[in-house]
């Protein structure tokens, strides 16, 4: 490979790994996306260290843990990334779309930003006016938000899933997309680039355009089963989060704890058609980039920062540490280099991201990243992955609960939640949804008691070994 490739990253909000055509669920199309699959590598066991966007979005651009880093949650300050060091070596660098910093125009070592972020903004967020709203503003055209939809007489049983109905090209992701376009044909071709694209959706409100709802309304999609013998074993927190969630309408979402299957399906319905809209957006920025010359000698990787439950668990959204949460699409794509149709089935943390980038640009890697080369799987060199990833989260204005952390390896899941004598742990061959809570099952003690001793090592020794870090970094 050329030194310095063009790099390309693609960031959704909340899209969960299980809605990619190639990736093994055919109830969605992305053909756009499946060619990357096809034609790269992907990662089947990428999960975040964080189920919410900044504190796992920071941790992707710091390379460290969210307790190392600080920023544990929505709205902790996080102002630099190793997207300096790009800058430092050579690269141009550029953002368009979400990146979810505080503030939200940090430069973070980009030359260039061009901000969207949620598309429900409120209280703190609200009256924060990004390149989207002065666009809608310039169209006359107000934007789709909750103050509007509660105004529906069936906004309570919609569950966040609603058409947009204003101009097409203005929905959020569309918007984002053809930023992108037009910036790769209108700017003077630089290189070499590093272009991080952050799509605002799948995340909610669910809000596909009429005919890809009216597309996926038609289809038969997987439901979640929720018993109530699993809502009964669910952790005090998580039961409390579910409640919340039907008392509080964030993100323009009344949520339900127990949805109708028309409900449900309609919920998943508008999920999977906002998938396809960003999969048509990045055929269109692939072939944008291709037509101005920088597909020669391009590095394109796309991913998300978190999945969401869309009902799995009686749940809504994240902050729970189950897969459908912490574990995202990641795939990476070359023009030169890289195997084509190859997955690894590895444990890797989505921070591993961080260092691989640099690696392929040929910058520094900081010796105190916390974070693990995906080089080597991008090649045909042999690689086992991580022998467990890790996930933690705080009390928040959504999770009240006690701090919550996750381990996982290939076999195992706890949870374990801080002062608490509950906890969740899971066998993930015998159990791969993640119903039946072994925590206090009399034959699993001494795996649990395995993984809590990883956790406490893990803890110590990532706390230790960047005490000084974050001294003056956030």
């Amino acid at each position: 490979m050329n030194e310095q490739p063009n790099i390309i990253l693609i960031i959704t909000d909340q899209q969960r790994y299980d809605t990619i055509n190639a990736l093994g669920f055919p109830y969605v199309d992305t053909p756009n996306l499946d060619k990357l699959v096809n034609e790269g590598v992907s990662f089947s066991n990428c999960h975040v260290t964080a189920p919410s966007c900044a504190p796992s979005r920071a941790s992707l651009f710091s390379g460290y843990y969210p307790h190392v880093t600080g920023i544990l949650k929505n709205g902790d300050t996080w102002k630099h990334s190793w997207v300096e060091l790009l800058a430092e070596s050579g690269y141009h660098c550029v953002n368009i779309g979400k990146m979810h910093t505080n503030p939200y125009e940090a430069p973070m070592g980009f030359h260039e930003r061009y901000v969207v972020e949620n598309k429900d903004r409120y209280l703190q967020d609200r009256y924060y006016f990004d390149e989207w709203d002065t666009a809608l503003r310039a169209r006359g055209l107000v934007k789709q938000q909750r103050e509007l939809y509660r105004q529906l007489d069936d906004y309570k049983e919609r569950m966040g899933a609603f058409e947009w109905v204003i101009d097409e090209d203005m929905h959020p992701d569309n918007f984002v997309g053809n930023f992108a376009q037009w910036w790769i044909g209108h700017y003077p071709k630089t290189e070499p680039l590093f272009l991080e694209i952050g799509f605002p959706g799948p995340h909610p409100p669910y809000d596909p355009t009429p005919e890809y709802a009216e597309k996926y309304l038609a289809r038969d999609i997987p439901l979640p089963n929720v018993t109530q013998e699993e809502l009964d074993q669910l952790p005090a927190p998580y039961s409390k989060l579910i409640k919340h969630n039907t008392e509080v309408d964030h993100d323009s979402i009344h949520h339900l704890e127990h949805p109708t299957e028309e409900q449900l399906h309609r919920l998943r319905a508008y999920y999977m058609a906002n998938v396809e809209m960003i999969d048509k957006q990045v055929g269109d920025i692939m072939e944008a980039l291709d037509k101005n010359g920088y597909l020669e000698n391009s590095i394109v990787i796309f991913t998300s920062d978190h999945g969401d439950c869309v009902g799995d668990h009686g749940n809504i959204q994240k902050w729970m540490m189950y897969d459908v949460v912490t574990r995202v699409p990641t795939i990476f794509w070359s023009s030169q280099g890289f195997p084509q149709n190859k997955q690894v089935d590895g444990l890797c943390q989505w921070m591993d991201i961080g260092q691989t980038v640099l690696e392929l640009a040929g910058a520094k890697v900081p010796d105190s990243f916390q974070t693990e080369s995906l080089v080597p799987a991008l090649t045909d060199d042999e690689w086992a992955g991580r022998d467990y990833v890790f996930s933690e989260h705080p009390p928040d204005a959504h999770f009240e609960g006690p701090y919550m952390t996750m381990i996982r390896s290939q076999k195992y899941k706890l949870v374990h939640f801080m002062g608490a004598d509950y906890g969740q742990l899971f066998d993930l061959e015998a159990d791969p949804e993640e119903v039946h809570n072994l925590w206090d099952d009399t034959t699993h003690q001494a795996i649990k008691q395995e993984m809590l001793m990883a956790m406490l090592d893990w803890r110590t020794v990532s706390t230790f070994d960047t005490r000084d870090v974050f001294a003056d970094h956030r």
